[in-house]
């Protein structure tokens, strides 16, 4: 696959953490696994088990 991002962020990817709800951008170290991405940073990760928060 032939990366052709130009510098236009607004047109890549994105979805939100499975933890905190914070959007994350698609990024090209995610590109073989982005379905497979659900948390934000490594503290989201460590909390997946945790309670979930009151709606």
């Amino acid at each position: 696959m032939k990366n052709d991002f130009k510098g236009n962020k607004q047109s890549l990817p994105s979805k939100p953490c499975a933890v905190c709800g914070r959007t994350m951008t698609w990024r090209k170290a995610w590109a073989k696994n982005w379905e497979s991405v659900r948390y934000c940073s490594d503290a989201c990760r460590a909390k997946k088990g945790g309670p979930k928060p009151a709606a």
